[in-house]
């Protein structure tokens, strides 16, 4: 590298320095209001720090309400139906097997692969 790229590296570097600094001092003055309020809050219901550190360390733990619904456990279905030589099965649901499509493909009916109850 030359000079003047040493010295055009150098000068962006103090200057993305200065810039962080700046994004630092602008993030703690958007703080400060925020952190009253809290504060302010707190005394009005009368909620201690310890308060607070125990709900966060209770509420850390927990999945969120979107995460919660949807681990619901999912529901069998039962098979719908099934390859007579092979034994395989199909709910009928979803894309269908390869042994379904090639069988609709060759002229025969779906409903040949029932199960009967």
């Amino acid at each position: 590298m030359t000079r003047e790229t040493n010295s055009a590296i150098q000068k962006i570097e103090k200057e993305i320095q200065k810039l962080q600094k700046q994004a630092k001092a602008l993030q703690a003055k958007q703080r400060t209001p925020v952190i009253a309020s809290i504060i302010r809050s707190m005394r009005e219901y009368d909620i201690t720090p310890t308060d607070i550190a125990a709900a966060y360390t209770r509420n850390s733990g927990r999945k969120t309400a979107k995460k919660a619904a949807g681990s619901a456990p999912k529901r069998v279905v039962p098979p719908k139906y099934r390859h007579p030589d092979s034994g395989d099965t199909w709910t009928g649901r979803g894309k269908a097997p390869r042994w379904i499509t090639e069988a609709e493909a060759q002229g025969k009916s779906r409903d040949e692969f029932l199960i009967n109850n």
